[in-house]
């Protein structure tokens, strides 16, 4: 803004300077716009950058800013922080919400008294997670007022809106965002900051707190859904929702989140912008029926544009009902938008124009382009994991079996991508923590052969402590191997309880994973370095041939954070005379790091080697030797 200076960092930046943000930075500042004091969570795509945000850029602000073990934990501190009067927010991405649902639906009879924000970013796509989950239909179940933002600036400013929602109603507000608003950039003006709000009081009322006096239960949801009746009055005040375009319109729209970025464009392009009604919906839950009922009155048709399930179009459709609105209700049930995926401006333009009775604008065409050919994603160069699971494969050989005889559970992980060829490794990959349950569930139920199940150790951490426990208790024989690279890595390198020291540079006791093992009581345990393949091949075999919990942790730093802490002291390069392009290296690793030459031999990109030599091992020609690295 003219005359007004603005740092570099927007987090400490006055009112009314402009940056261009990605909505999970927008967020951020959002945090510190309305006075959070905690803020904690889990990591995990498309939500990360929130706290990673906060750590980075929010030195000085005197917020607490970490990461928790798993989203429960998360969740119920940021609880504990808002019953005590402080303003709090807990982060996760979709699935992360199955993990805290149960406080966080106990939490709607508790209700708060600071402002409690939870962010619960889903996936449309899915780009990285492994359900197209809609969390929409979470806020229902838990009772828990639920608003949602279309642009960076909205991440930001509903973010503000959400804490003052919250202290409004008593209860904690659902911050529901989706990949392409919790990545997309944008311009973000800021707005006025305040103090952290920190602890007021916290008095003694277990008819709010205890959960275990039914009678006051019954009082309390009576209490939730007075409250719940609120809201779309407050919702009004705050200006969550919108509408906008033609006042006489017999074609209305009803959207939210990111769609509507889509509806306007699409609207732009036909030149509509002025024949069709929008109702931008910023609560979700519950319905803002007054509303819809008196923008939706006068219109003639309804489509609604929402990502994932038909969850609003089902909304739309109630409240036409129930006021007796004579209206034709058009979107997802009917096939003119996807039940799948993610929607873009294209399939939005073609229902509109076929609604419209409009001819869509002609796409101008482009100059033929070259296709890459499609790769499975691999493990990055050097990766522990991919040792780790070519040792599993040969200790599976070494103790007698054929490799699909024996199971190999996956888990939630960079380790996942062990799927793909040339590993094929792992089996199955679920849930959090599912890899050593579901392994277990395999061989109580009569499976005849050893099972192996596959965990990382930020995803023990999270959730694999339990099912070992009763895997011990129960006495089920089967190995888990814990991939231990000390890092959380596939969501960008977060810090684990196993950590000294977390990002904000706070003191923490490490907790060590040896001594867990240890005190859950597995029957054998063994520490190996997965870079040496045929030690740790030898101790798998061991493993599998005996009887009861054996826990094998495969411990090396992950390669790319290794890389960038400590730099590359070794790499690997290729003899060229010796090479007979046999390709074992590239079919037995996959990594990235090998190419094939324009004369057919094998090469390796250095500045991509991390020195881990696995080529080297199995190259039978002794074509691959080592190398000074020099500077990297």
């Amino acid at each position: 803004m003219h005359g007004l200076a603005c740092p570099e960092n927007p987090l400490k930046a006055p009112a009314g300077c402009r940056y261009a943000l990605m909505g999970n930075e927008a967020i951020a500042r959002g945090v510190v716009e309305a006075g959070a004091s905690v803020v904690t969570g889990y990591p995990g795509t498309p939500s990360s950058e929130v706290i990673e945000t906060l750590q980075k850029l929010g030195d000085g602000l005197d917020i607490y800013v970490e990461w928790a073990v798993n989203e429960r934990v998360a969740f119920e501190i940021a609880y504990g922080a808002a019953i005590g009067g402080a303003r709090a927010m807990a982060t996760m991405k979709a699935p992360g919400a199955n993990v805290a649902a149960d406080p966080m639906i106990s939490a709607a009879y508790g209700g708060v008294d600071g402002g409690l924000v939870v962010l619960i970013a889903d996936d449309p796509g899915p780009h990285t997670t492994q359900t197209e989950q809609d969390n929409r239909w979470f806020a229902e179940l838990a009772k828990l007022p639920m608003i949602t933002p279309s642009t960076p600036q909205e991440a930001k400013d509903f973010t503000v809106k959400g804490f003052e929602l919250s202290e409004i109603l008593g209860l904690p507000v659902l911050l529901r965002t989706t990949t392409r608003v919790n990545h997309a950039v944008g311009d973000v003006v800021t707005g006025p900051t305040r103090e952290p709000v920190r602890f007021k009081r916290f008095v003694r009322q277990p008819e709010r707190f205890v959960r275990a006096g039914m009678a006051w239960n019954l009082e309390r949801h009576r209490w939730l859904n007075r409250t719940l009746a609120q809201t779309e009055d407050a919702a009004e005040k705050l200006g969550l929702n919108m509408v906008e375009g033609g006042e006489n319109a017999e074609l209305c729209i009803v959207t939210e989140g990111a769609a509507y970025n889509y509806v306007v464009e699409a609207l732009e392009r036909l030149g509509a912008l002025e024949r069709v009604r929008i109702v931008k919906l910023g609560l979700l839950y519950p319905a803002p029926r007054k509303l819809l009922s008196s923008q939706l009155s006068q219109c003639r048709r309804v489509l609604v544009v929402e990502e994932l399930d038909p969850y609003v179009e089902h909304v739309v459709k109630r409240v036409a009902f129930d006021e007796g609105l004579r209206i034709e209700v058009l979107g997802k049930d009917e096939g003119l938008l996807p039940l799948e995926g993610e929607l873009d401006t294209a399939k939005v333009l073609a229902a509109l124009a076929k609604l419209l009775d409009a001819e869509p604008p002609a796409v101008e065409s482009a100059s033929p382009r070259r296709e890459a050919p499609p790769r499975p994603p691999p493990l990055c160069p050097g990766c522990p994991h991919r040792s780790s699971y070519l040792a599993i494969i040969l200790g599976i050989r070494r103790a007698g079996y054929r490799v699909d005889e024996v199971p190999i559970f996956g888990d939630i992980g960079c380790y996942a991508l062990s799927v793909y060829p040339p590993l094929n490794a792992i089996w199955t990959e679920h849930s959090m923590g599912a890899s050593i349950s579901m392994a277990m569930g395999l061989k109580l139920s009569g499976y005849p052969k050893p099972v192996v199940a596959t965990i990382g150790d930020s995803t023990f951490f999270h959730a694999g402590i339990q099912p070992l426990i009763e895997a011990v208790h129960k006495r089920v024989d089967m190995l888990v191997v814990i991939l231990d690279n000390d890092v959380v890595a596939m969501t960008g390198h977060q810090s684990t309880p196993a950590w000294t020291r977390t990002e904000t540079g706070r003191p923490a006791r490490p907790v060590n994973l040896v001594d867990i093992v240890k005190a859950i009581g597995v029957d054998n345990l063994a520490v190996v370095d997965p870079y040496d393949v045929d030690g740790m091949a030898r101790v798998v075999a061991e493993f599998l041939r005996k009887p009861g919990v054996n826990v094998i942790i495969a411990k090396h730093p992950c390669a790319l954070l290794e890389a960038r802490l400590k730099g590359v002291e070794k790499v690997y390069t290729v003899v060229p005379e010796k090479c007979t392009s046999c390709m074992a290296c590239v079919k037995v690793t996959g990594c990235p790091a090998l190419y094939v030459t324009e004369d057919g031999k094998v090469g390796i990109v250095e500045e991509d080697c991390t020195g881990c030599g696995l080529c080297a091992r199995f190259c039978p020609y002794g074509a691959i030797v080592e190398k000074p690295a020099g500077r990297r």
